[in-house]
């Protein structure tokens, strides 16, 4: 058998899928660098190793950067596996340091923040490679500073790339890193728009919301229930809407859950119970700053609503969860996204967008 080629992958991030991106890639022979954007959350692995349970146990050591010039120095490719609310800080912070050449993976992106990181650094003179993913890899839960639970590895995820041209060799080089299963996407906005994370959280916290406030313990695929199903549908087939109009033809809710996780049923309320009768769980959130809320409201749906007004196309059902959200939260989530006013999007059409990507 021939051996693996060992690959540097600096990670910025330390929540939950950057732990278990950094035990997998550990575990099949590839060497890891952290970072933290907080400052802190890398700390204990400088001294104790990295414990992965779950669906790949092992046990691993990595190294800790200062800082984000040591993290791109040091790494041939650099996975940024952080809440997306922080995408346009980290890549602030990166973009001095990119080599050309570099592979930078967003994981997962949204928002177009891939397109943000592309832009900025070949205004600033350097030729990188920036490949998304529109779902993570991994699904994970962080159980302390310096352990891990990986829930589930996904078995098909979907990659893009900028520029477009350099699709296949980013396909090749998530295949070294995490194993099979990776298929190329016609462009980044077809990752973006592959994850259905928004359509499936933001219902779920707007009808459980008072579960969260009282921070109950709820299992979430049991708490989707028949109407909560259809609110997610109706979303769903508003992104599939906004998706089409870019010429990008998208399947289903329904079939990402059966590539994700195996389900065989056809309603999405009878994949919910499925999910529930083989997982317990997951449970639903217990903060009203979940990232339920405070990601996949600004930079999943209000970027539906985005994209359906430069398109032409209505999307009342995604516009009344993320006006119920507002309300409840008291705060307007379509302003705390910090990448649409960068990316120009407000004076976009739909050819310059594509152009672009």
């Amino acid at each position: 058998m021939t051996p693996i080629k060992e690959i540097r992958v600096g990670i910025a991030g330390t929540g939950a899928i950057a732990l278990a991106c950094a035990a997998w890639l550990r575990q099949a022979g590839h060497a890891v660098l952290l970072w933290s954007p907080g400052g802190q959350g890398a700390e204990a692995l400088r001294t104790q190793p990295l414990e992965a349970v779950g669906v790949q146990p092992c046990r691993v050591t990595v190294e800790v950067a200062d800082d984000a010039a040591q993290l791109c120095q040091a790494s041939d490719v650099l996975l940024l596996a952080l809440p997306v609310n922080g995408h346009k800080r980290v890549m602030d912070a990166l973009l001095p340091f990119l080599r050309d050449g570099q592979t930078v993976i967003v994981s997962s992106m949204a928002s177009l923040s891939s397109l943000y990181l592309h832009e900025s650094a070949r205004r600033a003179g350097r030729r990188v490679t920036v490949a998304s993913f529109g779902t993570t890899v991994l699904t994970a839960r962080r159980e302390s500073a310096t352990q891990v639970k990986v829930m589930t590895r996904r078995q098909a995820v979907g990659v893009s790339a900028l520029p477009s041209a350099g699709v296949e060799k980013a396909v090749e080089l998530c295949t070294a890193l995490f194993g099979g299963g990776f298929f190329a996407q016609e462009n980044t906005l077809a990752s973006a728009l592959a994850n259905v994370n928004p359509q499936s959280h933001g219902p779920l916290a707007v009808f459980n919301w008072t579960r969260i406030e009282r921070a109950e313990n709820w299992p979430q695929y049991h708490c989707m229930t028949p109407g909560v199903a259809r609110a997610i549908e109706a979303l769903d087939l508003e992104r599939r809407a906004v998706a089409s109009a870019f010429g990008i033809e998208l399947g289903p809710i329904e079939e990402h859950f059966a590539r994700s996780f195996g389900t065989a049923s056809a309603r999405l309320e009878d994949i919910a119970a499925e999910l529930h009768a083989k997982r317990g769980g997951p449970p639903g959130p217990v903060r009203t700053d979940t990232r339920y809320v405070s990601e996949d409201m600004p930079y999943g749906l209000a970027f539906v609503e985005a994209l359906g007004a430069i398109a032409g196309v209505a999307t009342p059902a995604t516009r009344t969860i993320v006006d119920a959200a507002s309300l409840a939260s008291g705060i307007d989530f379509r302003q705390r996204n910090d990448l649409l006013a960068p990316l120009g999007l407000a004076r976009e059409s739909v050819a310059g967008l594509l152009a672009r990507l």
